[in-house]
């Protein structure tokens, strides 16, 4: 009972942060520091003991990610200190491509971890799902990094976690998580085009 109080909870803030990250609000960043903080426990109770270690990385960034929206673009504006008005918009961070050269990092990144992670929960835990539990842990860490730098590529990311993780929820007989996810898969497709306009917008 107390389990599947804190998965439909976690669900609600699930669906705040969608919102928000669709809308590229920089309130979602209090939803995704509220939303780990409640799957650490849901995780941990089901044996996705990947996932339960990626919420830890998720509270990390998500307070990365509120001071990097905030305050991280604001020395590229060094010559525009005289409005002070302006300067003091946390929603002025644009949305940007990422970087040619960081793609390469990215993916190592992604491959290293995989591999990784993968290896400790075959070698240490009792996952039955290790290489799904793995991936998804992996693809995540690489999107939630480009999510806090306000990459729209980063969508590309999530739509191939949340497809990956609405089977995986069901196999693992978490069914409001998995009905968030595949709500998560549909509505990354509209937030990339979403993103897309208000890039058009911000030019």
């Amino acid at each position: 009972m107390e389990l599947n109080f804190l998965e439909i909870f976690g669900t609600i803030v699930g669906l705040a942060y969608l919102w928000l990250e669709y809308r590229a609000s920089i309130y979602l960043w209090i939803a995704g520091i509220v939303m780990p903080a409640i799957y650490i426990f849901v995780y941990y109770k089901a044996g996705l003991y990947a996932d339960f270690g990626i919420n830890i990385y998720y509270l990390i960034a998500a307070i990365y990610g509120w001071f990097f929206w905030m305050w991280g673009h604001r020395k590229k504006k060094g010559e525009q200190s005289a409005d002070a008005s302006a300067d003091n918009k946390p929603q002025d961070l644009p949305i940007v491509y990422t970087p040619q050269k960081c793609y390469s990092p990215l993916f190592q990144v992604f491959i290293f971890t995989f591999i990784g992670i993968a290896w400790i929960l075959i070698e240490y835990t009792d996952s039955n799902v290790p290489w799904l539990d793995s991936f998804t842990t992996a693809l995540s860490i690489v999107g939630m990094w480009m999510l806090a730098r306000k990459y729209i590529e980063q969508w590309f990311a999530w739509i191939l976690v949340d497809i990956v993780c609405c089977g995986l929820y069901i196999y693992k007989d978490l069914y409001f998580t998995s009905a968030l996810y595949g709500l998560y898969s549909i509505i990354a497709i509209f937030g990339y085009f979403k993103w897309k306009k208000l890039m058009s917008i911000q030019q």
